[in-house]
């Protein structure tokens, strides 16, 4: 589906800057940067789109995947189950969203915690661009890893789902070293492999570009809707099922402890908010005492006639 829909994008991106191209409106120069701007807005849209309008399949998709990694089968009616696994544990779009945006802040201020270049820079001072791309990496590596917390919330089905959010990001305290290491990797190796299809797919542009400019910008199109094609439905799912399975495989045998929990709030103001909603859910949940408020049972016993 999402290919179809970026082929067609592309198709009639193409279809108008040959138009434009063949009646003499504008050259090879403007077409280029007419598809330079089409291919950032259709990036933004997608990025708009997961975030507002596809949040609850891209949570489906997230369910699927802990349930597969957890039972080992995949679930026969897959839209289903994540699309039930979803309502079960939120009732509304609002509370996951709520949820799901803590837990990645929580993660980018642990992160960054964590990790401090300052003083590579300060020794150092020419590493300051690499080590810009190393944050941004990290920043990045957040948007992955926050989806395999909420992962673990699907996994807790009996606890509230701040007290689950809580309790992964607890988890992910114990485990970031690998679990951050190897995102980095794959997430490094998934934009390694995204410019290698350009690269491999330019000459393509190339030569079309032999017949007239017309039809190298038509290869140009190509390329990019190849490549968007592959990167957005391809390697992107992909890297977010292994980065999900690598923080559920190391942190199957481990335990939420007060003290992972105490080190995290040091660090992060954002999961001391995380903490004061698990607790006053928490308290919500707990059964009222039928003692309270002067109703006791002797006192709305009736008594004999």
């Amino acid at each position: 589906m999402f290919g179809l829909i970026t082929a067609l994008y592309f198709g009639i991106v193409g279809w108008v800057l040959l138009s434009l191209l063949d009646s003499g409106t504008i050259s090879v120069l403007i077409a280029g940067v007419g598809l330079l701007v089409a291919t950032l807005i259709f990036l933004g849209v997608v990025r708009f789109a997961r975030k507002y309008v596809l949040y609850l399949v891209d949570a489906g998709h997230i369910a699927v995947i802990a349930h597969t990694i957890d039972t080992g089968t995949t679930p026969a009616n897959q839209w289903s189950f994540g699309t039930n696994a979803v309502k079960g544990n939120f009732t509304e779009a609002s509370s996951l969203f709520v949820v799901d945006q803590l837990i990645k802040s929580v993660v980018k201020q642990f992160n960054r915690s964590v990790i401090s270049f300052s003083g590579l820079v300060d020794f150092v001072p020419t590493l300051e661009t690499i080590l810009t791309f190393l944050r941004r990496g990290i920043a990045l590596a957040a948007s992955y890893i926050d989806e395999a917390i909420l992962a673990h919330t699907f996994l807790n089905p009996e606890q509230n789902n701040w007290r689950a959010a809580r309790d992964g990001v607890v988890l992910y305290g114990k485990t970031w070293k690998s679990v951050l290491g190897s995102t980095l990797l794959i997430v490094g190796g998934m934009y390694v492999v995204t410019f290698a299809l350009l690269f491999l797919l330019s000459p393509l542009a190339g030569v079309l570009g032999g017949m007239s400019s017309t039809f190298e910008v038509l290869g140009w199109v190509v390329v990019f809707g190849i490549a968007l094609t592959i990167y957005l439905g391809v390697l992107r799912p992909w890297v977010k099922t292994v980065v999900i399975t690598t923080f559920l495989i190391e942190s199957r045998n481990k335990t939420p402890d007060s003290n992972m929990m105490d080190s995290i709030a040091g660090r992060s103001k954002k999961f001391k908010e995380l903490m004061a909603n698990a607790e006053a859910e928490s308290d919500d949940e707990r059964p009222t005492d039928p003692t309270e408020d002067g109703d006791s049972p002797e006192k709305n016993r009736r008594s004999p006639g």
